[in-house]
């Protein structure tokens, strides 16, 4: 396995991969242009698992906004879970964040996905906020 930067190549394989995984839900924003564009505004912070024939195996968008990091899509595919490839790649993403001086993340977990849910419930120094409210916007 290895963790490198995701291109915009990369695209393709990436949608793949996050259609056949339980818990995601692909927007917009999730098509190449919009894409391309966060790559461009975030360079070299999302990253991608490769298995050792070089397929997508796992993700993780990553930016920030100057303060704070994002981190969406975090994923191994299902045939590579268990073997601490998702903590892997949450490492690397916060050690990447952390030579920005971002030193605070967040992260938007779908009640409908238990498995991220207990992923990040699992997550030393990570806690579930219960003191503020997500909204969003369709840019309407």
């Amino acid at each position: 396995m290895r963790i490198r930067p995701i291109q915009p190549a990369d695209h393709q394989a990436l949608v793949a991969l996050w259609r056949r995984t339980p818990g995601i839900r692909l927007r917009e924003e999730d098509e190449l242009e919009p894409f391309c564009a966060y790559l461009q505004r975030n360079p070299q912070l999302s990253l991608l698992l490769e298995d050792d024939a070089g397929r997508v195996a796992g993700s993780l968008l990553v930016g920030h906004d100057g303060r704070r990091g994002y981190l969406q899509h975090l994923m191994v595919d299902s045939p590579h879970r268990g073997q601490g490839w998702a903590r892997a790649l949450l490492q690397e993403a916060l050690r990447r964040l952390a030579s920005l001086g971002i030193r605070k993340s967040h992260v938007f977990v779908l009640e409908d996905a238990p498995e991220a849910l207990a992923f990040w419930q699992m997550q030393r120094g990570w806690s579930e906020r219960d003191d503020i409210r997500v909204y969003s916007t369709t840019g309407a």
